[in-house]
């Protein structure tokens, strides 16, 4: 299954990747633009400056080749923009630690100078970081597409539902939100305060089945508490609101 089902062209990931790559590769098109509009002899060891780098003939084409490349990657998607941006982030920073070792030597066929090997190093280091970014992370998160691909998970947009689902509870969490800090404020409309009391009795539900189940679980064995909890998960205690008397309450009136 293609990486592309998994990061779609609007996920933030993929609109990373390729800004990150499209950027990159327009700053080398145009060095290598400069470096061949003044006509530098190819493999000489002594080049010219260009914003500050040295740069020959060949340098300058190498420059445009991967300019290129870069700017495909990111018009490709966003898949391709972010193993594109590693790759060659990797072979910057080789290319900076090997010519390191050739300046002012016959072998220094790219006419690297200090600042050079400077600008390869860094600009290897950033580009691997946009490239490995959120794919390897520590602790990415169990929705990140490339944690559903390696796991050979469905892509997320294969439930519709549940993301319609999620969108509805972030809505709910934000009007409870507002609610509660117009009641902390002293001007909730009715509405918001129903909402409040609603909320606060749900907590209180779910603070008794725990307690319920905790209890039950006392001087359980551990595959008993297991088995307990699976039993416990699709509980539900009963509704009572608040303005509501118990049964028996109520049946004490007459009696009495």
């Amino acid at each position: 299954m293609r990486m592309d089902r998994y990061l779609p062209p609007d996920h933030p990931l993929s609109r990373f990747y390729r800004v990150a790559a499209a950027i990159f590769g327009a700053f080398l098109l145009v060095f290598g633009a400069f470096g061949l509009a003044n006509q530098v002899p190819l493999f000489t060891t002594s080049g010219i400056d260009i914003v500050g780098l040295s740069s020959n003939g060949l340098l300058a084409l190498v420059s445009v080749v991967v300019g290129v490349l870069l700017i495909s990657a990111a018009a490709w998607g966003g898949p391709v923009a972010s193993t594109t941006t590693a790759a060659i982030g990797v072979l910057f920073f080789l290319s900076g630690l090997i010519n390191l070792g050739l300046l002012n030597t016959p072998w220094n066929v790219f006419a690297f100078k200090l600042p050079n090997v400077v600008f390869s190093l860094i600009a290897g280091m950033l580009l691997m970081f946009f490239g490995f970014y959120g794919r390897l992370s520590g602790g990415l998160p169990q929705d990140n597409p490339y944690v559903r691909y390696r796991h050979h998970e469905p892509p997320a947009q294969d439930f519709p539902e549940q993301r319609l689902a999620d969108e509805r509870r972030i809505a709910e969490l934000e009007q409870i939100c507002r609610a509660e800090v117009a009641v902390a404020e002293g001007h909730p409309t009715p509405e918001q305060h129903r909402l409040v009391q609603s909320e606060a009795y749900r907590h209180m539900q779910e603070e008794r089945r725990r307690a319920y189940q905790h209890y039950q679980d006392a001087g359980r064995t551990p595959e008993q508490q297991i088995s307990a909890q699976n039993l416990w998960a699709d509980f539900e205690v009963p509704e009572r609101r608040p303005s509501q008397r118990p049964t028996a309450e109520r049946q004490e009136g007459p009696e009495s």
